[in-house]
């Protein structure tokens, strides 16, 4: 079998821009990848076809020996566009491997280890499920952080069948002052735990947007909430940042899901700096690199909660992902399967409550639709520039 084709599709979802990477065999058998960096498309389709140009004519089976040449064939090392270029092709390679051996990905990599993935939604899903009386505690909750309409969105969300609560700080518009939007963080969160008691795990996601000491206080702060992870304090430049924070705080950090591959990832495992690790499969380097990273992980008794801000094929990966090792945490699911482009997206697993189904078919279990999404054209998007006070820019 023979690579003849390396095809990028940018398809416009409601809320993401999908980076979607096509690889074509001459035996018929197509595979379907996702690329990271939704915002950036047409430099991860220029990374593409330069890696397109000598990938025609090899086999798709050498998986390994293929990452291997993606990632140093360069010769400068990859990066995060080189790392998701990669992961939507890898993806793809792994999709048509399954297909040509009549096995789901996860059994390729290593077979299963649980009957389903149970996941972690955003609360913006009651809406989108039927609930619209819903919509007005949300924007409460989103807009202003009104503590009462938080804590009242996260009844409802237990009254779902949610086992977990995610919150973040949030912006006046684009101005984020981190000291601010924390006391307003922790206001919510303790008007979420005074009414749900330990009956749903409380996360945090704070989104790379604060300092060490603004990191160590919020985490202080937020001790006897018992929270079941924090997310991302502080920039993903500075992996070493977290040894700090270790030292003067006593919560579940994670971190990770910047992180391009396992190279980046080394030394937070290594020094045990974090609980979970945050792997994006679309953009450190697909399936490859992230069984390599939960192996790492593993020995040092971390969990994984991979990051999963996109579309169908990104939540496949994960799935296969989640299914094939020990140390996998809840999945993020942000757009369940079935809801987004269900036109283009064809999927083989579905969202069941708030428990992931097994795929029993070969490959990743999705069929992308090239001609549909001809309907659904890409857009160039910007996520919000936010600041603070003074004008500094901070990370959004």
């Amino acid at each position: 079998m023979k690579i003849t084709d390396v095809q990028t599709h940018v398809v416009q979802a409601p809320g993401r821009t999908l980076v979607i990477i096509v690889v074509q065999t001459d035996e018929g058998i197509v595979g379907v990848g996702e690329a990271g960096l939704q915002r950036r498309t047409r430099a991860i389709a220029g990374a593409v076809e330069h890696l397109r140009r000598w990938l025609i004519g090899q086999d798709p089976m050498r998986i390994e020996h293929l990452w291997q040449r993606m990632f140093r064939g360069g010769f400068y090392p990859g990066d995060r566009l080189i790392g998701s270029a990669i992961s939507g092709i890898d993806i793809a390679l792994w999709d048509i491997k399954g297909q040509a051996l009549g096995v789901p990905v996860y059994e390729l990599l290593g077979g299963r280890c649980r009957d389903y993935v149970q996941c972690f939604l955003q609360p913006g899903y009651l809406v989108s499920e039927g609930a619209p009386q819903t919509q007005d505690l949300l924007n409460k909750a989103a807009a202003s952080g009104d503590p009462d309409a938080t804590a009242e969105l996260a009844k409802r969300c237990l009254e779902a069948g949610h086992l977990y609560f995610r919150l973040g700080p949030l912006a006046e518009g684009e101005l984020l002052e981190p000291r601010e939007a924390v006391r307003r963080l922790l206001a919510q969160l303790r008007a979420v735990r005074d009414a749900v008691g330990d009956r749903m795990e409380l996360m945090v996601d704070l989104h790379t947007r604060l300092d060490p000491p603004e990191a160590i206080w919020f985490c202080r702060q937020s001790e006897p909430l018992e929270l079941f992870v924090v997310e991302d304090p502080i920039r993903s430049e500075h992996p070493a940042g977290y040894h700090e924070i270790r030292r003067h705080v006593n919560v579940p950090l994670a971190a990770g899901e910047q992180w391009s591959s396992k190279w980046e990832f080394r030394q937070a495992i290594e020094e045990e700096l974090i609980d979970y690790a945050r792997v994006d499969i679309c953009i450190a380097g697909g399936l490859t690199e992230a069984r390599k990273i939960a192996a790492m992980a593993e020995t040092h008794m971390i969990k994984l909660l991979p990051h999963n801000p996109l579309g169908p094929v990104c939540t496949a990966a994960a799935l296969h992902l989640d299914l094939a090792i020990d140390n996998a945490g809840p999945q993020e699911v942000v757009f369940p399967p079935a809801t987004m482009l269900p036109d283009v997206f064809e999927c083989a697993f579905e969202l069941d409550g708030t428990r992931l189904t097994v795929p029993t078919v070969p490959g990743l279990g999705v069929r992308f639709d090239a001609e549909a999404a001809k309907a659904h054209p890409g857009e160039m998007t910007e996520p919000p520039h936010f600041h603070r006070a003074d004008g500094g820019y901070t990370n959004y």
